[in-house]
């Protein structure tokens, strides 16, 4: 039986996260792509999936043969395009990770194009807010709105927002509105669980740098859901500008402390450093440049 199919069945299975699923991606029948997986377990000798009616997970083993399994077809992949890449054709499947609210707000208007464009490349987008492994978990390419710290992948700047502190007028006519960052420490504040700094919100104003500690009286993970609370006069957020400027111009929001100005954050794509850049994932990062302002 050929290896890296059963390789490449059982990297699909966990990340489809059923049989089903993973027959449906592969184009192959459940019954073929579970018995893949179980001749696979039997040359092995070991079970590398947990199954059970309601889900399936990775044993122990199993989770040490799906990262080698990933790292051996991912060089397989970039093997073959760089043979192909002389065309410098772009093609295959990409497989894209990005932020929840910026992948349905600005990326996914672009899909469409960008397939226009490069027929051949089938696009698998995966929208997460939680900070993914790209190289385990076999992405291609992933969209991080971050400072960017020092890192094994390699990294381009799409664009560039800034963190905005705002509340609806309601709020700041019931509560009044801080005058600085300190005033923060008195207000009601929902925050955005996945800050890098936690509650520590940091800002710079005409002293120079300060880092405000807020109490938040709710957390979540995904800006939208702060946004929406914060429109309806719930409290104080500490969002990205292309989350709240629609609302700030319609005056659903209006920005807090004009004179502080808090962080300003890249809009990067970051893929695995390798010699060889895939026509793919360089169509992509070339299109994403293209297509976005200097900030948003």
């Amino acid at each position: 039986m050929d290896r890296l199919l059963e390789m490449q069945t059982f990297c699909t299975v966990v990340e489809a996260g059923s049989f089903v699923a993973a027959s449906e991606n592969l184009g192959m029948s459940k019954a073929a792509v579970s018995r893949y997986v179980s001749e696979l377990e039997s040359r092995l000798g070991v079970r590398l999936l947990q199954r059970t009616t309601r889900r399936l997970s990775l044993t122990g083993e199993g989770e040490v043969f799906y990262v080698r399994c990933r790292e051996l077809l991912a060089g397989v992949e970039e093997a073959e395009a760089e043979i192909t890449s002389r065309n410098d054709v772009a093609r295959g499947t990409l497989r894209v990770n990005a932020p929840v609210s910026f992948g349905i707000s600005h990326l996914a208007p672009l899909w469409g194009e960008f397939h226009a464009r490069y027929p051949d490349v089938e696009l698998s987008i995966d929208l997460s807010d939680r900070l993914v492994d790209i190289v385990e978990e076999g992405f291609d390419l992933a969209i991080r709105i971050a400072t960017l710290q020092s890192s094994t992948l390699v990294s381009r700047r799409i664009t560039s927002t800034r963190l905005i502190a705002c509340a609806s007028p309601d709020y700041v006519a019931t509560h009044g509105a801080p005058s600085k960052p300190e005033d923060l420490a008195s207000h009601r504040i929902i925050g955005y669980s996945n800050f890098t700094t936690g509650n520590d919100w940091p800002f710079e104003g005409p002293d120079g740098s300060i880092s405000a500690r807020v109490r938040p009286w709710m957390y979540a993970n995904n800006g939208e859901t702060c946004c929406a609370a914060a429109v309806v006069g719930q409290g104080i957020v500490l969002q990205p500008g292309f989350l709240v400027h629609k609302d700030l111009e319609a005056g659903r929001l209006v920005e807090l402390m004009p004179d502080y100005r808090s962080t300003e954050l890249g809009v990067y794509a970051v893929y695995p450093t390798r010699k060889f850049v895939t026509p793919k994932v360089r169509a992509l990062v070339d299109y994403l440049v293209s297509a976005f302002p200097d900030s948003l």
